[in-house]
């Protein structure tokens, strides 16, 4: 479960404040498990605030190595600011991978669906997105939120969601690589 691509989130060209050494260091969140990984860059590279760069294997152009998984206490106060307009940027990106979710998301247990874990979502809410996704499956979010009537914007119900489970601490992930325990 390898991240390919991330996207930006801080780049400190100076390195940490207690790190004797100033070693450049890129805060970004990976674009499919939102793993939060620290990377250095390659000398000279120019590193822009919200960029995807390539972190996989083989040749990189801006990334020399990266580190490895960082936590969401780790991230700068820049880089927390800038996650959820990273993970909107993803989310947006991958749409037929978040309609997917809305039109085959299975129930967790009699009592709990998968679809009332996104905040905003009630029984209400569930029973007319089940319904209309039985009738036809949603072939956008304008059309779902035509057709479900969802409280609010179905985009940042799943932008809240992954912002929730990369804090940790949730019983169910939907979105985002668990911590390693």
């Amino acid at each position: 479960m390898k991240e390919d691509y991330m996207i930006v989130l801080d780049y400190l060209p100076l390195g940490k404040p207690n790190d004797p050494k100033g070693t450049p260091v890129v805060q970004g969140v990976g674009t499919q498990y939102f793993t939060l990984l620290e990377a250095t860059p390659k000398p000279g590279v120019n590193i822009l605030l919200l960029e995807k760069v390539y972190i996989g294997k083989g040749e990189r152009d801006k990334i020399s190595v990266v580190k490895g998984r960082i936590s969401y206490e780790d991230l700068t106060s820049l880089a927390r600011d800038n996650l959820p307009v990273a993970i909107r940027k993803i989310v947006e990106e991958q749409t037929e991978r978040f309609l997917r979710f809305f039109n085959q998301a299975p129930p967790i247990t009699i009592r709990l669906h998968s679809l009332e874990l996104l905040p905003g979502i009630g029984k209400k809410q569930l029973i007319k997105i089940l319904d209309e996704r039985e009738k036809e499956p949603f072939k956008s979010f304008e059309d779902l939120k035509k057709r479900a009537r969802l409280m609010g914007d179905p985009v940042e119900m799943i932008v809240n969601r992954i912002i929730q489970e990369i804090k940790g601490g949730c019983k169910y992930y939907l979105f985002v690589r668990p911590p390693t325990r």
